[in-house]
Order: structure tokens, then sequence, then C-alpha cells
């Protein structure tokens, strides 16, 4: 595994609509890892993945983002996914008239590596969907239109094994999920895993997706700052005590500034 960050982001301050939500947070990520960003809801943890991404309707106020060696802190979204970086929405959006296959036909165009024919791709995506249990008639539906939950969240996999990102940043991705579901999503991220040791951050407030998966790093994240971090070993004690400790800790700091 490489010492040197994929993903540094260093004191990074954002805001929305005036209001800070990040203040001076700190994350880095080597390649092949995954993390975890855990804490309450409201904690900013979403806003983090959509500030990394390139999020317009989010300001940097200071601190940087760099990614595989360059400051992207002022690319644009569609230049930071085509450098490698992914993220899947918490809420997948809609898009009528839109089918399937061409929204991901469309988002591997002009991409270095990922180039296929009409033959290959239509046998590509089928091997994924396959890999996903997911019933290839659903390519020729409309984007999202009707889909349930777990099936937007199957989407949002095929789209991650096909596009194969450095860095995949996964929102809330158990959110609302069975256990069927939430089973083909774990296999969705190992499978991305083996198949380019692509890096992960997973965003969650809930530890029912990382019992099968190796875990790297684990961040606490209360009030837009990260609290706490340690390794793999922090998520049974969540499971166990939860985030009030933190909390807590949070507003004493608070308070002393």
């Amino acid at each position: 595994m490489s010492t040197e960050a994929l993903l540094s982001v260093s004191n990074l301050t954002a805001s929305v609509d005036e209001k800070t939500i990040l203040h001076g947070v700190d994350l880095s990520v080597r390649a092949g890892e995954t993390h975890v960003l855990m804490g309450p809801n409201g904690a900013g943890k979403s806003t983090m993945g959509h500030v990394i991404m390139g999020d317009p309707v989010y300001t940097v106020n200071e601190g940087t983002i760099a990614f595989d060696g360059a400051d992207i802190t002022e690319l644009s979204c569609d230049k930071r996914s085509r450098a490698g970086l992914f993220l899947s929405f918490q809420a997948p959006v809609e898009i009528p008239g839109v089918p399937l296959s061409s929204f991901l036909r469309a988002s591997i165009a002009g991409r270095p590596g990922l180039e296929m024919r009409g033959k290959e791709f239509r046998r590509r995506v089928k091997e994924l969907a396959a890999q996903l249990d997911m019933d290839t008639a659903y390519l020729n539906r409309e984007l999202g239109v009707g889909f349930s939950g777990g099936e937007k969240k199957k989407v949002e996999m095929l789209q991650l094994l096909l596009l194969q990102p450095k860095l995949a940043i996964l929102d809330e991705t158990d959110s609302g999920l069975d256990v069927d579901a939430l089973s083909v999503v774990s296999r969705g991220m190992d499978a991305y895993r083996a198949s380019c040791d692509g890096s992960l951050i997973i965003i969650t407030h809930n530890t029912r997706i990382l019992e099968h998966l190796s875990v790297d790093r684990v961040h606490v994240m209360v009030g837009g700052r990260i609290v706490r971090e340690d390794d793999a070993s922090l998520i049974p004690w969540i499971d166990e005590h939860g985030f009030e400790s933190f909390e807590r800790e949070a507003a004493d700091a608070a308070e002393a500034r």
C-alpha cells in the first residue's frame, strides 16, 4: 500500500448560504484504504462528501483538497469525477426520459481506459448487473423513476463497478435498506475493492453496513469537526455507546473556545 495520500483534506472550512458547516477539517486517505466517517445526524458528514466532490452549493472558505497529487479545491464536479472521484447520493435523483443504459453509456464516454463498443458495453453491463442480482430489464427503464430505495442503490453500485474510480464516497448508502438490499450493497463494495483496489469513504451513522467490511480508519464528526480518529476497534465501541460522549466533549470544547 502506498504511503502517499490519495486524498488529502487540509484545514477545510466550508459553508452554505453563509452558514459555516465544516470547521478546519483534516482527512487523509491512502490508495486502497477504507475509511468510515461516522457521527450523529446533522454532524456535517454528508456536507463533507459533497464538498470533496465539488458540489457548487457549498463554498470553501479556507483550506485545500488534494487528490492524486493535484490540488482540486477549485475544480468543478465533472473534472473531479474524471480525475477518479465518485460520490453516491443519500437520495439518488430521478431523471424521467433518460434510460438507465443511456445514462451509464454517457457516464463512461471519453474516460481513458473505459472506452467500449456497443456490444462490449452491453455485455459488461449485463455482467455487472448479474453480480448485483439486478434484472437487466431495469436497463431500459427511466433512470430512478419508480425504483425502490434498494433498486436505486443497486444502480449506484452498478455505476461504481462500471466506472472503477480511484476513490468512492458512499453517502448513507445503507439508509432505509432491507437486509437483502444491504447484502447487495456490501457485495458491490467488495467487488469494487477486488476489481481495482479502490479507496472508500463510507459516510454513515449506522454500523450495520460495516459488519463484514475491512476498515482501516474511523473518523467521528460532531458539529462539523472531526473529534476522534481511530482504527476499526472504534466501531463496536460506537455500536454499544453511541455518540453521546463525543457530543458532550464537543460541547465542552465549544464553550472553551
